[in-house]
């Protein structure tokens, strides 16, 4: 399975969960680098998925930024699969 495929599937659930709003960073020159792939808002909860499949790793550069962010009291994270995103998304406690 490619990223692309991944990213695309994590999206297919998101969209069933009610509620819920995320939207896909793109990179290229207008985007920033570093940003984890998908951005989540959820019962008041910022969440950053780093989708990684295979062997990939993120760079130095996802890293910090995934650092940052959990430093900054979001919850971000690197997710291989769909399964893995339901078990955040089921673990997000109500506001």
């Amino acid at each position: 399975m490619r990223e692309n495929d991944l990213i695309k599937k994590i999206a297919e659930y998101l969209k069933t969960v009610p509620n819920l709003f995320f939207w896909k960073e793109h990179g290229g020159m207008y985007g920033t680098a570093g940003i984890p792939d998908i951005i989540i808002c959820y019962k008041g909860k910022f969440i950053a998925l780093e989708c990684k499949v295979g062997r990939n790793t993120p760079t130095v550069l996802q890293t910090q930024t995934i650092k940052q962010i959990t430093k900054a009291g979001g919850l971000a994270m690197v997710v291989s699969s769909v399964e893995s995103v339901k078990s955040v998304i089921n673990g997000i406690v109500g506001v």
